[in-house]
């Protein structure tokens, strides 16, 4: 019998999958061409907080020719990864680690590291992000996706807004605080939030992409 975190972590990954398997490699991607350029021609993604894998295998499955890397901290949901990898036939260009980011590759080892929408999850946004600075290198780059929140708070806040304090009461916030020390973002993690925590990672700033998705704000961190 699984318990309520197995519920949690499996409604994430299915709420989620149909734009990881859809959107993200027919649209998000492609309209950034130094990503779409660099996973055409074969490049290696590092995909941190990977869940149960459907970024990586998204990726995969637009992008014949690239490898990608997931690194989760999480067993259930690295051992779901593997199993859906198999399943969506990439088990052979798509590898799942169970690994603290800071822990594994060496400097510049992935032409794009990504995040996708976990960075307001973790306790300690900074370090994982110093992490995916040296895994891209010089010349990486270096993809975050997170809520399309406002980038300011005005009260009482469109309907994204709404939703989004909802979530991060009720899961979000807690979940980043069950280990401590803990940044404590939360959902409404604005641009400016993200800035600052790339900042201090060592980036010199951050682009908010043109991708156009109602839910989702797309960043590259830059330096």
């Amino acid at each position: 019998m699984g318990g309520p975190g197995d519920d949690v972590r499996e409604a994430q990954a299915a709420a989620n999958r149909p734009l990881f398997l859809g959107a993200l490699g027919r649209e998000h991607l492609p309209s950034l061409p130094e990503v779409d350029e660099a996973l055409r021609a074969g490049g290696r993604v590092a995909d941190i907080g990977c869940g149960e894998g459907w970024s990586a295998i998204g990726i995969a499955l637009a992008y014949p020719a690239a490898t990608v890397d997931g690194f989760d901290v999480d067993v259930p949901s690295v051992e779901a990864a593997r199993r859906h990898a198999a399943e969506a036939g990439v088990g052979d260009r798509v590898r799942f680690e169970l690994a603290d980011a800071a822990s594994v590759g060496r400097d510049g080892d992935y032409d794009v590291v990504t995040a996708f929408e976990c960075i307001h999850d973790l306790p300690r946004p900074v370090a994982v992000l110093s992490a995916m600075r040296r895994l891209a290198g010089e010349d990486g780059y270096v993809l975050v996706m997170d809520e399309r929140v406002a980038e300011t708070f005005s009260a009482p806040g469109d309907d994204v807004e709404r939703l989004m304090y909802g979530y991060s009461v009720m899961c979000c916030l807690a979940d980043g605080l069950s280990s401590l020390p803990s940044a404590g973002t939360g959902t409404v993690m604005r641009p400016d939030t993200l800035r600052r925590y790339a900042r201090e990672a060592g980036f010199s700033d951050l682009e908010v992409l043109p991708v156009d998705d109602d839910f989702f704000r797309f960043y590259r961190l830059i330096g």
